[in-house]
């Protein structure tokens, strides 16, 4: 491999500085797609670590896409959408591992449940997807994606979502990451500040700044972003990226004079707005709430949409529907910088959102979720207290919180010891004021397991045990 020497007397641990040099030899293309790694106990063994130290580095660089598992075969570079690095100079960030066999942790945030994702069916559709190859779909295809996919898509957005647009408008993207690395590179976009939710979506946060963005921060409340706020901290800004359904982490909804309030501050600035619609399908109390895009009547809100979240990680399929104004200039960017995933997953997901399967899972889903979350709720109620358990009204976590005096980073390291994989709240806030908590997802832990893990995770915590 290449160079991966260590600095042993380096604050930074050894497991950071390791996912940073292959993260940054995957996004430079000193590794290239598909380039398999070695085993985690081979890297330790060559490197002179632990097998837990590279396991936890491999974690993350699976958990955030630059690597892929594949069961007996080994560890394979996956394929990256390299118009958005990781932002420079960013602060370490506790991790979200997973072991090398593709195995969550639990709490791990970002997958869904994996044991419910049918693989018999996802299999035979990709086999006949496979038989029904023919020589002009192995020529290069749309970079705005295959047409049958953008066409089940417009048709999913139209009957669940209330978005009716053309296929025109729909870009096909290596998920939210890719819908961002398109955004940030119309030209003249980021010329004005942004307002970012604070605290918002750490990823979409470091995409921008590593596109040269000026972050505002703007607070939430319980009715959302504060758009009264925004405009005094930064009246000139041109851009907005907020996810109104479910707030990234906080887990409320925009309420609609809020929206109204966002809608009326973009059209009047000539502003833009992107709706990060990233769960909006797992909804627990009422019906799923309509996207702002659903009320946007000038054309100033970028939609953007992931399976990743729906289906699994590895897909790394999602979509961005662009407003008429800027259609023809994102699809000029789709064909120079939108890296896709090869035409026959496309084609898998094509039918898979046509045959109506996809409704059907996500409603087994939510299902399932419903009871995993219930599960938890009860039991970090029970151990915790119930003031500090943040339960919204949907999303695929929840948020346990810690007084504003303890250390979230060090929290998570301590679970992580423990073999448990929560996020720490205070990673989603840009500015210096920080609340601390632990983002605890559900999704793959069944109900009968929530009083053992609970139990587990307050004896890491040191927290003393309710009778």
């Amino acid at each position: 491999m290449f160079d991966l020497a260590f600095d042993r007397d380096a604050a930074e641990p050894a497991y950071r500085q390791l996912y940073r040099r292959i993260s940054a030899a995957v996004l430079d293309g000193t590794l290239v797609h598909g380039a398999r790694l070695p085993s985690a106990r081979a890297l330790a063994s060559q490197l002179g670590l632990a097998r837990g130290t590279v396991e936890a580095a491999y974690g993350q660089l699976a958990g955030e896409g630059y690597i892929q598992g594949r069961g007996a075969a080994g560890t394979f570079v996956a394929s990256v959408a390299v118009s958005v690095p990781t932002a420079p100079a960013a602060p370490p960030r506790a991790l979200h591992p997973i072991t090398v066999q593709g195995q969550p942790m639990p709490f791990q945030m970002g997958l869904p449940a994996l044991d419910g994702f049918p693989r018999k069916l996802w299999t035979r559709l990709a086999a006949r997807q496979a038989h029904a190859l023919s020589p002009p779909s192995l020529v290069a295809q749309d970079p705005a994606g295959i047409a049958p996919l953008r066409q089940a898509i417009t048709r999913y957005l139209a009957v669940a979502r209330g978005i009716a647009v053309p296929p025109d408008q729909i870009i096909v993207t290596a998920g939210f990451q890719g819908a961002l690395g398109l955004i940030t590179r119309l030209p003249g976009l980021l010329d004005r500040p942004v307002w970012m939710e604070e605290p918002g979506y750490f990823l979409g946060r470091d995409g921008l700044i590593a596109a040269g963005a000026r972050i505002v921060p703007v607070p939430v409340d319980g009715e959302g972003l504060d758009v009264a706020a925004g405009r005094v901290l930064a009246p000139d800004a041109g851009l907005a990226l907020v996810s109104p359904s479910h707030q990234s982490p906080l887990g409320m909804a925009l309420s609609l004079p809020r929206r109204l309030q966002l809608l009326d501050w973009a059209m009047t600035n000539e502003a833009w707005i992107v709706e990060d619609d990233y769960d909006s399908e797992f909804r627990y109390v009422g019906r799923p709430l309509p996207p702002l895009k659903s009320l946007d009547r000038a054309g100033r809100v970028l939609y953007v949409g992931t399976f990743s979240k729906t289906l699994f990680p590895g897909l790394r399929l999602g979509y961005l529907v662009a407003p008429p104004a800027l259609t023809r200039q994102i699809a000029d960017l789709a064909a120079r910088l939108n890296p896709l995933p090869a035409a026959d997953a496309q084609a898998t997901l094509a039918a898979f959102l046509a045959e109506g399967h996809f409704g059907r899972h996500v409603r087994r889903m939510r299902q399932l979720y419903a009871r995993r979350r219930a599960a938890l709720a009860v039991e970090l109620e029970r151990v915790f207290g119930a003031e500090r358990v943040g339960l919204g009204a949907g999303g695929m976590h929840i948020l346990l919180r810690l007084d504003d005096g303890a250390d979230d980073l060090a929290a998570v390291e301590a679970c992580h010891a423990a073999g448990l994989a929560p996020s720490p709240l205070s990673r989603a806030y840009a500015g210096p004021r920080k609340r601390q908590g632990l983002l605890l997802s559900f999704t793959n832990l069944p109900p009968e397991q929530a009083p053992a893990l609970v139990q587990r995770l307050a004896r890491a915590l040191s927290m003393p045990l309710r009778p």
